[in-house]
């Protein structure tokens, strides 16, 4: 009896898996396509054009100094957007009441959206991860802190987009969380620059960005520096994925934003 279930929980776990790659696959040329234009001008415009004029950074070549950074951004930017439109998408077209009045677990729910929203982020940082080798050669210092990394930012923010998307009342609302905190954050994260340039009372600010561990933790993994210390890096990446992870089962325990 105990195996059926759990042969019946895996069933629906890799049937949400499969639909949310497939549905990220079918429209490549909206969801692959586009990261990797947008990196590849990241890379002329930012490294090639004005990094010549700024030189190293951290005794780095500037491009070399800002492709781990580029590469994170593309990576938490996408796992985010595929879990809130694709989320959104089944609430708008009223799809998701089939699932959750399904016997499915709510954690097997969230975990299915959470790993295709992680297979998008991983993919497109592969495909960024291409286009970063043309401009500058970058070899892994950390294997282990890399892919760590990578992967615990990228469930992080598909765990965001998830609960934006619960909140949600129209494609708008997508849009504002990644428009007003995401990008901020993004941007103020170190991805083009050391926090060491700053004054110090920016530095201090900094330090309360998530996203700045994740640049700088990767970076360690790429580089081999850090402006933070990793360890910290991965204490507060996991404590953010604990607390995400209770909020979004409970909003789903509550039924918020899916029941009228």
């Amino acid at each position: 009896m105990t195996t059926t279930r759990h042969r019946q929980h895996w069933i629906a776990f890799s049937t949400i898996v499969i639909r949310e790659v497939r549905r990220f696959l079918r429209i490549w040329a909206q969801t692959l396509l586009p990261p990797a234009i947008t990196m590849t001008l990241y890379f002329i415009i930012f490294g090639s054009l004005i990094g010549s004029r700024i030189g190293a950074m951290d005794g780095f070549d500037y491009m070399a100094y800002i492709a781990p950074g580029v590469i994170m951004m593309s990576i938490i930017n996408n796992a985010y957007a595929n879990v809130a439109s694709s989320f959104f998408s089944a609430k708008f077209q009223n799809h998701i009441e089939e699932l959750i009045v399904a016997p499915v677990p709510n954690y097997l729910i969230l975990a299915g959206y959470v790993v295709g929203g992680t297979a998008r982020g991983l993919l497109i940082g592969v495909i960024v991860t291409i286009v970063a080798l043309f401009f500058t050669d970058l070899s892994v210092q950390h294997w282990g802190v890399t892919l760590s990394m990578v992967v615990l930012s990228a469930i992080l923010f598909a765990l965001g987009g998830f609960i934006n998307a619960v909140y949600a009342r129209s494609f708008d609302e997508i849009s504002i969380i990644p428009t007003f905190v995401l990008t901020p954050l993004t941007y103020l994260g170190g991805v083009f620059y050391s926090i060491s340039l700053l004054p110090e009372v920016w530095q201090k600010l900094s330090l309360l960005n998530p996203v700045l561990y994740m640049v700088n933790a990767f970076r360690y993994g790429l580089l081999g520096t850090s402006d933070v210390p990793v360890v910290a890096a991965f204490v507060i990446i996991l404590l953010f994925i604990a607390s995400l992870t209770w909020y979004a089962l409970h909003l789903l325990k509550k039924g918020t934003g899916l029941r009228s």
